[in-house]
């Protein structure tokens, strides 16, 4: 405990004021030049002070979330809003500073500060509209290459020789750099083109970091390698139609994950595809059903594709001025000839101003635990119960200042006991800067 205070002291100077250099620069810099659209994170969905609607078909904004997914409409539109001629804007983001100690025999702590900066820019071109993104982070920095300590997690490699296991990878500086171009038909429809290096093709839910009902969890859920792990591709191309409530699109992309050099860019290989149904019935409700082809996916194993199965519900409600949302998951691995399955139950409840309140369960069925044989392939069913709660104590321009915690607790099989100790338990305490 007392060397993860004194790593605090030593990043506090140094690594917070850049982070929250980051986002004050997102919030604040446009207003200078450009014309403020209001802070309006409950306004009514596809409103900014007038109406705004998707980048990918004629429907509200609020719909979209990461790469071409959808989640529920009445979800709040979080960022900061401006206009530039016939430009419309928007900036969102996020700084974390967070102690972690993860408990049992493999656990570790650490001090470790993840971030996002996004800023998404649209216009009207020709009979369609045209959208660009980009999506930084300053996780090679803050976080590591190494990653942070998470019991159960496992997925890439710090130095593209060991893998990752009992710690969660760091994201790539360049987590999406996209443009994408709709065109409607009739009054309902669209045609729509998404390219992106790196970007997300249509496969899974929403990325972790960008659903309401998980985004304020400072780590990621071991589910995260069935379901949304794509979600830094380098290299995809995705191509879908819109129908109402309902859309169909289709991804060619890499499906390598990114390497150990965090800073720069994967080769492309479109060597991967999948597609994705979505059907959002109401304005409160969010489903999707996905299958996809990976090729080659870990560095480590060039010889093992994955076939993935994803599907997924998300329900959110508005409660005067805060906001409720729960998600149910699914996903399935299919490699080494085996089926490995996963579920998730996550559920956020934000006042609207001051105090937040999350939690999240899962059950996978995880392997990659040990490295040595004959373990290194065998398959253990494990679970993970996580509560917490942030409490927003201040205001700068557009960016919330929050204090938090988090706990969780493991369930171990009998056959895991002796590595990892009787159901350990983690915390996480941590500091967080959001653009909303």
């Amino acid at each position: 405990m007392d060397a993860g205070l004194s790593r605090i002291r030593r990043l506090v100077p140094g690594r917070g004021a850049i982070l929250t250099g980051l986002l004050l620069a997102l919030g604040t810099a446009p207003a200078a030049e450009a014309q403020h659209e209001g802070h309006e994170p409950m306004a009514a969905p596809g409103h900014m002070g007038h109406e705004m609607g998707g980048l990918y078909g004629p429907y509200p904004a609020t719909r979209e979330a990461s790469g071409t997914s959808w989640q529920p409409e009445s979800t709040p539109m979080e960022g900061y809003h401006f206009s530039k001629g016939s430009w419309t804007f928007m900036a969102h983001g996020f700084a974390d500073l967070v102690y972690d100690d993860q408990g049992g025999p493999r656990g570790d702590e650490d001090v470790f500060a993840p971030s996002m900066g996004m800023l998404m820019a649209r216009r009207s071109a020709g009979r369609g509209t045209l959208g660009l993104r980009a999506m930084l982070s300053l996780d090679p920095a803050a976080v590591g290459t190494s990653g942070y300590p998470l019991l159960l997690q496992t997925g890439e490699t710090a130095d593209g020789q060991t893998p990752l296991v009992d710690r969660q990878h760091p994201h790539d500086f360049f987590m999406e750099l996209s443009a994408s171009y709709s065109v409607p038909f009739r009054e309902h429809g669209s045609v729509f083109g998404y390219l992106a290096y790196p970007g997300e093709p249509a496969l899974g839910p929403p990325a972790f970091m960008h659903r309401f009902s998980g985004a304020t969890l400072p780590e990621s859920p071991i589910l995260h390698h069935w379901t949304d792990s794509t979600h830094i591709s380098f290299g995809v191309g995705t191509l879908g139609a819109t129908w109402k409530q309902w859309k169909l699109e289709g991804s060619c992309f890499t499906g390598r994950e990114p390497d150990e050099h965090r800073w720069g860019f994967d080769e492309p290989r479109f060597d991967s595809f999948s597609g994705r149904l979505s059907y959002n019935p109401t304005a409160n409700w969010a489903l999707h059903a996905s299958a996809g082809h990976l090729n080659s996916p870990e560095q480590l194993e060039p010889d093992v594709d994955v076939d993935r199965f994803t599907a997924g519900a998300s329900y959110n409600r508005r409660l005067g001025t805060g906001n409720w949302q729960a998600t149910a998951l699914w996903g399935r691995n299919r490699k080494h000839e085996r089926n490995q399955d996963g579920g998730l139950l996550e559920a956020t409840w934000w006042s609207g101003r001051r105090h937040t309140i999350f939690g999240r369960a899962e059950l996978v069925e995880k392997d990659e635990l040990f490295e040595d044989e004959p373990l290194s392939h065998a398959t253990f069913t494990v679970g993970k119960l996580s509560a917490g709660y942030v409490y927003d104590f201040a205001r700068v321009g557009p960016i919330d200042l929050g204090a938090g915690a988090l706990v969780s607790l493991f369930l171990i099989p009998d056959s895991l006991v002796p590595s990892y100790g009787n159901q350990p338990v983690s915390f996480m305490v941590f500091l967080r800067s959001v653009v909303r």
